[in-house]
C-alpha cells in the first residue's frame, strides 16, 4: 500500500494517471499484459496478425503506446478488418511498430518535456509532456505499466506513421 501511494503521488506530480501495477516490474512480458488487461483485443489480434508476438514477448526492454479497443473503434469503418488482412501485414506491421520505441522509458524521463523519438519503425513520434503526455496527438491516459520486458503507456487513439 505504501508504494502504492507513492506512485499515486508521483503520478498526479507528473499529471499523469497511474496503474496500481505498476510500482513493481510485472511477472509478465508485454504481450500477456496486454491479454490480461482486458481492454487491449484489437491490438493483441493485430499484433498477432502482423507476426510480433515473439518480438514483443522478447528480452525487450519496449516501450509500447498502446492503443485500447475504444481508440481502435475511432478509425474509420473497415480500417481495421483491412489491415487485419494478410495482404495487408506490412503496413500493419508499419503502423504497430510506430507504436514501440527501443528501450524503456517511464513517465519520469520525459516529464515537463517536448522532443522527438525515434520509434522501431524507423521514424520519430512527437512527444509532449509539457501538461500531461501527448504522442504525436493521442493523450496517454494511463502511465508506467511496468512489465518484464519493458513498460506500457495506454493512449487513447491509433498514431500513424507517414506512408
Amino acid at each position: 500500500m505504501k508504494n502504492y501511494i507513492k506512485a499515486t503521488m508521483m503520478a498526479i506530480m507528473l499529471s499523469l494517471p497511474v496503474f496500481a501495477t505498476s510500482v513493481h516490474a510485472g511477472t509478465k512480458d508485454i504481450v500477456d499484459t496486454a491479454v490480461s488487461a482486458g481492454s487491449f483485443k484489437t491490438l493483441v489480434a493485430a499484433v498477432k496478425a502482423a507476426g510480433l508476438v515473439d518480438t514483443l514477448k522478447g528480452d525487450g526492454p519496449f516501450t509500447v503506446f498502446a492503443p485500447t479497443d475504444e481508440a481502435f473503434a475511432k478509425l474509420p469503418a473497415g480500417t481495421v478488418e483491412d489491415l487485419l488482412k494478410p495482404e495487408n501485414k506490412a503496413k500493419l506491421t508499419a503502423i504497430l511498430t510506430y507504436h514501440v520505441l527501443p528501450g524503456k522509458v517511464m513517465s519520469k524521463d520525459i516529464a515537463g518535456k517536448k522532443l522527438g523519438v525515434k520509434t522501431v519503425q524507423g521514424q520519430e513520434v512527437s512527444v509532449n509532456a509539457t501538461k500531461g503526455v501527448k504522442i504525436d496527438g493521442a493523450t496517454v491516459t494511463s502511465a508506467d505499466l511496468v512489465t518484464s520486458n519493458g513498460v506500457i503507456h495506454v493512449i487513447d487513439t491509433v498514431i500513424m506513421p507517414k506512408m
